[in-house]
């Protein structure tokens, strides 16, 4: 059975492109996981469709409101299902992260945005807070983009070469070897001849250290 995700987002428009192209677009045309994105607006009860309100305590912006969320997360929700919030104050988004997202059959995620949500949907109705990086966005939208993306390359038949999964940064708590292609000369650089000389053991060991160098170049903290 495929992966089902449920985003709620009060900008779902955003997801539209998105979702449609590239291979995340070729994996839901072809059934391997469904995403359907839900505006958050659609559960609110006034005539002018309120999400947010002020924040008790005073301070700058609005805060999502409890009412509609819990009303969505609700009706949305299935037995088992993972319940997400995705927030600059979660847990770090990794790729083991991701392939255990893979692995469920029903993810409900829910995208922050202004100054963030009520704590009591927080404490009450979420299983997971996720963030994708020490930073502010404008909404959680982008977010939700970023986890359905790195999740949907471990679910089977939605990458063309499931090789490349095994080739990549991160994988291995490595960052990735240099790639090359055609042509082997180009304005005066030249292709290491290590990878044209069809010898794999030779160049499994060069792609090799290439990746400790870069990391130990970039990211000394994954070689400890």
């Amino acid at each position: 059975m495929p992966l089902k995700i449920d985003v709620l987002t009060l900008f779902p428009r955003m997801l539209d492109g998105f979702l449609a192209e590239s291979i995340l677009g070729k994996g839901i045309a072809a059934g391997r996981l469904g995403v359907t994105v839900h505006d958050l607006r659609g559960w609110t009860t006034d005539k002018h469709r309120t999400a947010d309100d002020r924040p008790f305590g005073g301070g700058a912006g609005m805060v999502m409101k409890p009412e509609p969320v819990f009303a969505a997360i609700e009706q949305l929700q299935t037995p088992g299902c993972r319940r997400i919030y995705l927030t600059p104050d979660g847990v770090p988004f990794s790729m083991p992260l991701a392939k255990e997202l893979s692995e469920q059959q029903h993810l409900v995620i829910l995208s922050g945005h202004y100054e963030g949500i009520d704590q009591r949907i927080r404490e009450r109705i979420i299983d997971q807070e996720i963030s994708i990086g020490d930073y502010v966005l404008t909404n959680g939208t982008l977010a939700a983009a970023v986890v359905i993306d790195a999740l949907a390359r471990f679910i089977p038949g939605v990458l063309g070469e499931e090789k490349s999964l095994t080739h990549e940064s991160f994988t291995s708590k490595l960052l990735d070897f240099p790639q090359y292609t055609r042509p082997a000369e180009f304005r005066g650089m030249s292709v290491p001849e290590v990878l044209l000389s069809g010898n794999h053991a030779e160049i499994e060991k060069w792609r090799h250290a290439r990746q400790v160098e870069k990391t130990r170049q970039v990211r000394p903290d994954l070689l400890t």
